[in-house]
């Protein structure tokens, strides 16, 4: 049992497979001038937390983290939900005590439109644990959100880089949206915030997964086992699509950008099919379609996401939650593709 100095939490000590996540009792972290300490209540996991655990982020060299190689060991989870426990010197009083979505960026400025330089997990110590320091202006006040903690902690790397595709994809009422990869933590968030909008959307699935999908908000719902991708949009689009959102690249890429209608838009996020792709760019200037790539969200992109969590105008998929001491049991599962929505850590 922790007390009042040392809290719990599960240390990724070198890279390697779930075995190298060591639940220990550490000292409680203290929050400097600017910062907030969190008492995380929901950390939810994310593919970036086994990539990182791996150190398999695709470049060459050493293994390394999101950005380059990590300080070790390292407190993982970027999806943080909890409850102000402290401010530090100089911060606002009025902030302890508060019910928090947790920003997981730091930017390249201060504009809105700022791009992610740092992720809390992999440059910073994250919500695998007890508390968590926070720089004050990435936490948002959502207190009066009708989302459960765990709900909360499904929205800011999932829901964000989704909303970040969406936003970047001009996604509006009356378009019709492929989502790829749509039983996926990003691939669901797609679904339900382009069904949102009022998109019309087609969901590219496993057969194991489609009627979850379509539960999700899918209008039309594609079987990826069931023959060509391209025949299959354009029997339910007959017309073409306006906007495709994309984990999964490789060959459904190479396919899929005849789908677009003139002018349609390719965001593409994820390279769970492979990331080398062979593309006649003709296919793209001489129909003015645009391919786009698109990691994480900008702060103008969270602040959207906060005001989606507090009016709970989207409710994220929980499919299991597990205790901290089960985080490498989490990481497996997560691992597994067995599920779908969203794996959240109670500390």
């Amino acid at each position: 049992m922790a007390d009042a100095a040392t809290m719990r939490a599960v240390l990724l000590t070198r890279h390697g497979g779930p075995e190298v996540l060591e639940v220990r009792e550490v000292p409680r972290p203290e929050p400097g001038p600017g910062q907030v300490l969190v008492q995380v209540a929901a950390a939810a996991l994310n593919n970036t937390d086994v990539w990182t655990r791996e150190g398999a982020y695709g470049r060459p060299g050493p293994p390394a983290g999101w950005l380059g190689p990590m300080n070790l060991p390292r407190i993982q989870g970027g999806d943080v939900a909890g409850t102000v426990a402290a401010v530090g010197p100089g911060g606002d009083d009025a902030l302890v005590g508060a019910r928090v979505l947790v920003d997981p960026a730091v930017y390249d400025g201060d504009g809105p439109d700022a791009h992610p330089v740092d992720i809390l997990g992999s440059e910073r110590d994250g919500g695998y644990a007890q508390f968590c320091v926070l720089p004050a202006e990435r936490v948002h006040r959502v207190d009066g959100s009708p989302l459960t903690d765990a709900e909360l902690a499904c929205l800011p790397i999932a829901y964000g880089t989704a909303l970040g595709m969406v936003e970047r994809g001009g996604v509006r009422a009356g378009h019709t949206v492929l989502v790829t990869g749509s039983s996926g933590g990003v691939g669901l968030a797609a679904v339900q915030l382009c069904a949102a909008r009022g998109a019309r959307v087609l969901a590219l699935s496993s057969t194991a997964s489609l009627d979850a999908v379509r539960d999700a908000g899918a209008d039309v719902v594609l079987d990826r086992t069931a023959g060509s991708l391209t025949e299959q949009v354009r029997e339910a689009a007959p017309d073409g699509i306006d906007v495709a959102v994309d984990v999964v690249a490789g060959e459904t890429l190479e396919a899929g950008v005849e789908t677009l209608r003139d002018g349609g838009r390719w965001v593409v996020a994820g390279a769970l099919g492979g990331p080398e792709v062979t593309l006649d760019v003709r296919r793209l200037y001489l129909r003015n379609r645009v391919l786009l790539g698109s990691t994480m969200h900008t702060p103008a992109h969270f602040d959207l996401l906060v005001g989606i969590a507090r009016r709970g105008e989207v409710r994220p998929v929980v499919a299991r939650t597990f205790p901290l001491a089960d985080a490498a049991q989490a990481q497996q599962e997560l691992e597994s593709r067995r599920h779908v929505g969203k794996l959240v850590l109670l500390p």
